[in-house]
């Protein structure tokens, strides 16, 4: 996995600061990345977070490792905005669960892309075996186009830092 840090020395040590990190650069809307300021105004602002009040100045310490140790409810706050479970941020997941969860959020962010959607739909229904061939095909153009095998190592479109469908939007409730 790999998770930016904002070139924090304290967030390599800190599960938490790396999830959160993973989330805000992974789980956005088409275009940009959620700020720290959007995010803290969204939660603060909305009854459907529990009523937690939280900074910018606070989520941008809890992202660099400088607070590690938050409230439950700024937790499940944080948790519920990104759409994951608060466990996943409370590191209470194995880290097997926790690869899971962040292999669950690298195919929301795939499913975004239309294109990516339609081929998928497509395939829907083929037998395995005309779909094991599909998936032969696409990794043949990977390698061709020298991208990883897998996409959750790409970086560029497609991958977690790739470019999105302007027509594509965030799951809903979200900007």
């Amino acid at each position: 996995m790999a998770v930016g840090t904002h070139g924090s020395p304290d967030a390599d040590g800190s599960p938490l600061a790396r999830r959160l990190n993973y989330l805000f650069a992974t789980m956005h809307p088409p275009g940009a990345p959620y700020t720290n300021a959007h995010v803290a105004e969204a939660i603060s602002g909305g009854d459907e977070y529990g009523g937690v009040s939280l900074t910018e100045q606070y989520l941008s310490m809890l992202r660099n490792g400088k607070r590690t140790n938050p409230s439950p409810d700024v937790l499940r706050a944080l948790a519920k905005f990104f759409a994951v479970p608060v466990g996943y941020l409370l590191g209470d997941l194995s880290p097997s669960q926790a690869e899971r969860v962040e292999e669950e959020v690298r195919f929301l962010v795939a499913m975004r892309d239309k294109r990516v959607r339609g081929i998928a739909l497509r395939s829907v229904g083929l037998p395995p075996e005309v779909q094991d061939s599909l998936a032969a095909i696409i990794s043949q153009f990977r390698q061709q186009m020298n991208l990883p095998p897998d996409p959750a190592d790409a970086d560029g479109p497609g991958g977690p830092g790739g470019p999105r469908d302007p027509d594509d939007g965030a799951p809903s409730g979200r900007r």
